[in-house]
Parts: C-alpha cells; structure tokens; sequence
C-alpha cells in the first residue's frame, strides 16, 4: 500500500471546515484512493498549537482529532525523539537561505527516510526539497 505524508495543514484543514484548503484538502485526499498516511508528532504538535487560538469547540475537536489520529491503524506516527529534533536542526541549518520550519525539517527527513515522496500539503517548502505536494490550487473550490 502506498504511503503519503500528511503535514500540518492537511490535518488543520480537514477538522476545520471553514478553513480555506478544507475543499481542496478533502478532494487530494479522495483522489489518492487507498492508502497508508505517515506523519510525526511534531506536526500533531504544529497541528494542536494552530487550533489552540479557535475557542474551546475548535480545541475539543482537535485533541479528539489527535487522538483519533494516533489510534488509527492507517496512519503511523512517528515518535518526537532527540534524535529527530537534533537531525531536524541539521537540515535547518543546512537550508538557511531558506524558511522551513523546524517541523518542516522534521517532516522532510522523516519522508526521506521512509521513503515517501507525497505529502498532503501546500508548502512550496516541500517542492524546493523535490516532494510532490498534492493540495494544489487546482484541487481549491471556485
């Protein structure tokens, strides 16, 4: 079964239904058939910090969101460790001309190591680093 990361805007966009890529958010993921998703802790983080500012309702749904996430047998999550936050820091520092986040840094060495090259986002980040992004403005409702 194929794998496809799924970043923090993926996430925020799917439990938020008024977000601006909730649409387009839905139709990659549908578009993308049967498949397996992989995402770290550190976007589950991103992903909680986000949704904090919403109000109680947004925060209730998001903590359930997480935990729904983490239980679920088609999604893996991998662990925050020193070791993803120290190799996080390397490629932050090695891509200092640009303005990836350190969960993004996290996030790219996490799919390169599990070798997955589609990721449920919009970040140009992850075109600059050759992943295909797949929430696109193509997949925006008019």
């Amino acid at each position: 079964m194929k794998t496809v990361f799924a970043d923090t805007l993926y996430w925020v966009a799917i439990v938020h239904p008024h977000n601006q890529w909730h649409d387009a958010a839905e139709r990659a993921r549908s578009l993308l058939g049967n498949v397996r998703l992989l995402t770290t802790d550190e976007v589950l983080a991103e992903f909680l910090t986000l949704l904090s500012r919403y109000g109680e309702n947004v925060r209730r749904q998001a903590a359930r969101m997480a935990r729904t996430i983490l239980d679920n047998p088609n999604v893996k999550v991998i662990p925050q460790s020193r070791d993803s936050f120290l190799r996080g820091v390397e490629l932050y520092e090695q891509r200092l001309d640009k303005e990836y986040s350190l969960t993004d840094c996290i996030s790219m060495n996490a799919m390169k190591s599990e070798s997955v090259t589609d990721v449920l986002t919009n970040d140009e980040h992850f075109v600059q680093e050759s992943f295909n992004v797949l929430i696109t403005k193509e997949h925006e409702s008019t």
